[in-house]
């Protein structure tokens, strides 16, 4: 059974109530699962318990309020959920190393120097290619103000497009060698605005003369228009006969899309793979030359 679905809408609905109260009991009771089956499930998916996921991703959205705001630090802590400044700082401080007032002042140094050396500049991204149909109409680039965790994500958006014909993907490629006869997962966090085509994950297994022996870009459960964060995930096989693995995200027409905690890992055979059947079977004769059937 794919518990993709479920995790998902649950994604959200934390997403939506971050500054609510939230336990596994309300979080489990939402999903429809007991919290005891409901807390395997989002580790296993996710790599983390939902009581982690909902401490970081308020900590992450609290790091964007003292960068961006000049709202006070005791007013965000209450807002996020804890119950003094003391917890909010120490609570912070495990994830970025830093009290909450020295990271406002750092990071809202660093932020205005970064903002002022990089305009104009083309936006690289250490390890990521654009490629794509017309990768000029479109950029990719790294994000500190729309992060699902840590201080930045990545990003691709378009920038001069017209038509849901032009697509564009911020991918990697590498050598399939040491993952031969594995069955790999790529997953990780993606939101999306203003997504007029559609966009989503990416993963595909080449052979040494680059035919397609593992495939899957989303097309059966494309992301549109304006999302939140939420996770998504690839699995394939890895053909002994493999030479190239490349993944990413893609991104058909206008819009932006961002990701970030991306992860590539061995998972179990028992894992379902999402792989698209783009084969087609050859008939044993002609057929239909009249046109009249």
């Amino acid at each position: 059974m794919s518990y993709s679905p479920v995790i998902q809408s649950t994604i959200n609905f934390i997403e939506k109530n971050l500054n609510e109260e939230l336990s596994l009991e309300d979080v489990s009771a939402n999903a429809g699962f007991s919290k005891f089956h409901f807390h395997r499930i989002f580790q296993n998916e996710t790599g983390v318990s939902v009581t982690e996921y909902v401490r970081y991703r308020r900590i992450t959205e609290s790091a964007q309020v003292l960068i961006y705001t000049n709202a006070k630090i005791i007013d965000i802590a209450m807002n996020y959920g804890f119950e003094s400044q003391e917890a909010f700082s120490r609570a912070f401080k495990k994830y970025y190393h830093l009290p909450p007032g020295h990271y406002r002042k750092l990071m809202g140094n660093l932020t205005k120097q970064k903002e002022e050396t990089t305009v104009n500049e083309e936006h690289a991204v250490k390890g990521w290619i654009l490629s794509g149909s017309n990768p000029n109409l479109y950029q990719m680039g790294i994000d500190q103000e729309t992060v699902h965790k840590g201080k930045s994500s990545g990003f691709l958006q378009s920038v001069l497009v017209q038509s849901t014909d032009e697509f564009a993907t911020m991918m990697q490629q590498f050598k399939a060698e040491k993952y031969l006869g594995k069955r790999m997962k790529f997953s990780g966090f993606l939101k999306a605005s203003s997504v007029e085509g559609f966009c989503g994950f990416w993963m595909r297994v080449d052979n040494t003369l680059g035919d397609v022996l593992q495939f899957d870009n989303m097309s059966n459960r494309q992301i549109k228009g304006d999302t939140e964060w939420n996770y998504y995930s690839i699995v394939l096989d890895v053909p002994e006969n493999g030479s190239t693995i490349s993944f990413g995200v893609l991104l058909s027409g206008k819009g932006q899309v961002w990701i970030d905690e991306l992860r590539f890992e061995e998972v179990d055979h028992r894992v379902a793979t999402t792989n698209l059947d783009i084969t087609f079977e050859l008939l044993n004769e002609p057929m239909n030359l009249s046109f009249e059937e």
